[in-house]
């Protein structure tokens, strides 16, 4: 089965949750609201066998418009040897998804890393906490209004770790 005929019968099973179809460089992405996104997975996971998660990750498209983000999922199927890629729509005022480790346990780390890097909070995780950055670190590095040169003030514990880099290079 080709990754468009897959697009086109998840459009008629939710079809007042796909946005859009497209297609680039051989690779068809399907565009959805994210309020039905476990549905959909799980249905493409059970009828049409895309039973792996090769990436889960977020994207900044700021001043789009009604939107701000997406996160996107790339699901394979191993047995059947295609993918297909779906990409949720979240808006910059609510940005929150439903969380997929009921369906793929490996999206734990995933949607820990899009969470620490874009704030995308995603709900009924088991363990929704920061995996790259420090926890007390402010702000979101991969959103496209961070300062590109980082910001001193951002980690409360910079000064701390200057003052013991001074402390080990003196001695």
């Amino acid at each position: 089965m080709r990754p468009t005929e897959i697009a086109q019968a998840l459009r008629t099973q939710f079809p007042s949750e796909v946005i859009e179809v497209c297609e680039f460089a051989n690779q068809t992405s399907v565009v959805v609201k994210r309020q039905r996104i476990l549905d959909m997975l799980m249905y493409l996971r059970e009828s049409f066998d895309l039973d792996h998660l090769q990436d889960l990750c977020g994207v900044d498209y700021k001043d789009k418009g009604d939107y701000r983000f997406e996160v996107v999922y790339q699901l394979f199927s191993v047995a059947k040897g295609y993918a297909i890629r779906l990409r949720a729509r979240i808006p910059e005022g609510d940005p929150q998804i439903d969380s997929i480790t009921p369906l793929w346990e490996g999206a734990n780390w995933h949607e820990r890393e899009c969470f620490d890097m874009f704030g995308i909070v995603f709900k009924g995780h088991p363990d929704l906490r920061r995996i790259l950055m420090p926890e007390d670190w402010q702000g979101y590095p991969l959103r496209k209004d961070y300062p590109l040169k980082g910001h001193k003030d951002y980690w409360h514990g910079f000064k701390e770790v200057l003052k013991k880099a001074e402390e080990i290079d003196r001695g």
